[in-house]
């Protein structure tokens, strides 16, 4: 168990490799025009930021 308290850093590395190249494979299946295609719609705000100023700040243009 000596080799593995000096070289724990290279399983960590080849931990890390792993998930990396898992990561790639997942991110090559996405087609993003089939995505684009049949993306869902966002859902309405919830925050009602255009209802909390109302009133109109600018000034007036004089005519």
């Amino acid at each position: 168990m000596e080799w593995l308290e000096k070289y724990w850093w290279i399983i960590v590395l080849v931990l890390l490799l792993g998930i990396f190249i898992n990561v790639i494979k997942d991110l090559k299946r996405v087609d993003p025009k089939k995505y684009m295609a049949n993306r869902p719609k966002l859902p309405p705000h919830r925050d009602f930021n255009d209802k909390w100023d109302d009133e109109d700040d600018w000034p007036q243009k004089k005519k």
